[in-house]
């Protein structure tokens, strides 16, 4: 039943379609994708990633296995800052400003927001990871 639905959400005229991103070969989570990696399907995938453009360059977040789907959450922006590293922590905010070290508490890329143990205090916060690998505290989420 649900394959004669999608069939007929497919053929009926005027509908609108999108390719859906595949794994073309199994790749290991941490691999940099390039077009070699990607393929298209002409069938319309719930959640899949329909533009291979945006996936190039991208870091898998997973082990991605060849010919399913690719989801948007399965790649990310390539990792800069690896967990347990250790990153200077930086608060700035109305004319303060604080740095000191923390250990991230997981990995993750420019502009991704990331958990990090402050050294001094122990405590916990989240930033934004900046192109230097530094981490900006937002003051919103200790």
């Amino acid at each position: 039943m649900k394959l004669i639905l999608m069939m007929f959400v497919l053929l009926m005229p005027g509908s609108a379609r999108a390719d859906a991103v595949l794994a073309a070969m199994t790749i290991r989570s941490g691999t940099i994708l390039t077009a070699d990696h990607l393929s298209l399907s002409e069938m319309t995938l719930p959640g899949a990633a329909t533009d291979p453009k945006a996936l190039i360059g991208m870091e898998a977040r997973v082990n991605l296995y060849a010919n399913r789907p690719i989801r948007p959450e399965d790649v990310g922006r390539p990792t800069l800052v690896e967990r347990n590293a250790i990153v200077p922590l930086v608060f700035n905010a109305g004319g303060l400003l604080i740095t000191t070290e923390g250990r991230a508490l997981g990995a993750a890329g420019v502009g991704e927001t990331l958990r990090v143990m402050n050294l001094a205090s122990r405590s916990t916060v989240f930033g934004t990871v900046t192109s230097d690998g530094s981490v900006i505290v937002n003051p919103n989420r200790f």
